[in-house]
């Protein structure tokens, strides 16, 4: 019966634990950063609740308009995206 050779018994060592580290750091900060977005959210006025659609928004959320967006927001398209519907809002719900 031919020696069958004995398998090493592995014993991990400091890059092990520098991976594993590495691996557990990476998962918490994309566990972190993945909850909801912290914008702010919609008032739940007649204003927005009847508002639908980003030319009902930009009415008064342009430059001109009378409380208009901050500097550096996004130029997306749909502002319920980022941004919480009112608790009564009058669109369809996401």
């Amino acid at each position: 019966m031919p020696d069958t050779p004995k398998q090493k018994q592995w014993k991990p060592n400091a890059r092990d634990a520098i991976f594993v580290v590495i691996v557990v750091a990476v998962v918490l900060v994309l566990s972190l950063s993945s909850h909801k977005r912290m914008t702010k959210a919609t008032p739940n006025d007649a204003t927005h609740i009847h508002a639908t659609s980003r030319e009902q928004c930009m009415h008064c959320h342009s430059a001109g308009g009378v409380r208009p967006q901050p500097k550096g927001h996004t130029k997306e398209d749909q502002c319920f995206l980022c941004h919480a519907q009112p608790k009564d809002w009058a669109g369809k719900a996401k």
